[in-house]
């Protein structure tokens, strides 16, 4: 069973659209979360991040793996295939 991916962004942020590029070339599915002009959210998006409050934020499976460092970091190290498949995590 493919894992939940649910990625914060706003509209004209390049890290956004460069983490959303590789979840796309990795052939998953993901919820885009616009934080843009939602103060709420953008709340909601950093209590569920330990305080992070600049986007993207990415979780998988309700997993906070961070932003589009982590998730490059991940790809890098030969773990994102696994994650994206729901076995391991990081």
């Amino acid at each position: 069973m493919a894992p939940r991916i649910e990625i914060y962004t706003t509209p004209t942020c390049p890290y956004c659209l460069a983490a959303k590029r590789l979840l796309t070339q990795k052939g998953t599915e993901f919820e885009e979360i616009s934080v843009a002009w939602d103060p709420l959210g953008r709340r909601r998006m950093s209590q569920r991040a330990n305080g992070r409050s600049t986007v993207p934020q990415i979780f998988i499976d309700d997993k906070h793996i961070g932003g589009c460092d982590e998730l490059h970091a991940l790809e890098g190290e030969g773990k994102l295939d696994a994650l994206l498949a729901g076995g391991a995590t990081p």
